[in-house]
Parts: structure tokens; C-alpha cells; sequence
């Protein structure tokens, strides 16, 4: 067993791959008072705006970095579906991004409610919503990434949600508050350290 240092600034993260290869029986469709609507070729400030507020907690960042030539040809993909979570009031509080860039498998590239809304059984709805979505004819895996930066119950719930853990990678990067993609006060879950912290 060994310890392996990480760069100060830097973030290290076990990252954690879950697939299922059957679509479950049909379950009852949980209750909830949002919806999931599709999000034709999203305006990359408003897809950028609701990637912040989902992910800010959990680092997510890629997005926020990518060039705007990059990100519009990802997210207006016709191999890439994105849906927006909508409340009551029509205020977008979550996102899902589906990747069928492979012909027989679908990524769930992102599955995120606001931070706010954690812990209300929402996340079973979305993620029924979701599966129903991603399996279609021809698809017979549907996989997603989830890591020790996600919510801790992240992994547990996927499981109970039909996904097995297959493969664990370390991913390392910048963190990006102290690069200036995110505000220090993001994620305080997370220790922020750096070169000054560590002397």
C-alpha cells in the first residue's frame, strides 16, 4: 500500500465507471412535481450558466474551459441529447446529458439537480425519466462516471438504481478555484490547498 502525493493546487479523484447491460422490469414512474424537457441546441451561456449551478458543489468545470467552438459542436452533437430539469415555475434546477455517440451504448454524461433540491427523492424520478430515454432500440449498455468529489451518496444510489461498478481511474487537475474557473467558497466540502497552505 502507498500514499501518492498530489501537486499542490491540484485535486485528485477517484474516479468510478457503472454500467447495466438490461433494461430493468418497468417500474412505477416516481412522483415529482418537475419536469424533464428536452433542450434543442442550448444557448451555450444558459447551457454554461445551469452547468455552474448544478456542478459548482462538486468541481465540475470542464464545461466552464472548453472553447465555445468546442462546446457547441459537443452539445449540438445530434449524437448528444441534453434535457433540462424544470420546476413549477419553469426555472431550470437540473440537467441530463445523453452521449449515443457509440452505436450501441449511451453515457449519461451528466445527471445533476441544484444542490438545494439534494435529498428530496427527486433523483429516482430523473433518473427513471432518464433511463427511458437512454434505452432505445439498438442500445444495450448505458454507462456513467461518477467520483469521490460527487454527492457521497452518488455511487449508492446509482446501484440502487440497477448500475454495477465495473473499473476505478485517478483522475488529477487543477483546481479550479484557485485557477479562477469557480469561486473559492465553491465545493467547501473539498479543502482548498495550495503552495501557500501547504508551508
Amino acid at each position: 500500500m502507498g500514499l501518492i502525493p498530489v501537486a499542490a493546487g491540484d485535486i485528485a479523484a477517484i474516479v468510478t465507471t457503472l454500467e447495466m447491460h438490461d433494461r430493468s422490469r418497468p417500474r412505477p414512474m416516481p412522483a415529482s412535481p418537475l419536469r424533464l424537457v428536452k433542450w434543442v441546441r442550448p444557448d451555450l451561456d444558459n447551457y454554461r450558466t445551469l452547468f455552474r449551478r448544478v456542478g459548482a458543489r462538486w468541481l465540475w468545470y470542464s464545461r466552464l474551459t472548453m472553447p465555445d467552438e468546442r462546446l457547441i459542436a459537443l452539445i449540438h452533437d445530434p449524437a448528444t441529447e441534453i434535457y433540462a430539469v424544470i420546476d413549477r415555475a419553469g426555472i431550470e434546477v437540473g440537467m441530463v446529458e445523453l452521449n449515443f455517440r457509440k452505436a450501441d451504448a449511451c453515457e449519461i454524461a451528466y445527471f445533476a439537480l441544484i444542490p438545494e433540491l439534494t435529498g428530496q427523492r427527486h433523483g429516482r424520478w430523473m433518473m427513471a425519466e432518464t433511463l427511458a430515454r437512454a434505452w432505445r432500440p439498438g442500445v444495450n449498455r448505458v454507462w456513467l462516471h461518477s467520483c469521490t468529489l460527487d454527492h457521497p451518496s452518488a455511487i449508492n444510489f446509482y446501484r440502487a438504481c440497477g448500475f454495477v461498478a465495473v473499473s476505478r481511474t485517478i483522475e488529477t487537475f487543477a483546481d479550479p478555484r484557485l485557477i479562477g474557473v469557480l469561486p473559492v467558497d465553491a465545493a467547501p466540502q473539498i479543502p482548498l490547498l495550495d503552495a501557500e497552505t501547504r508551508q
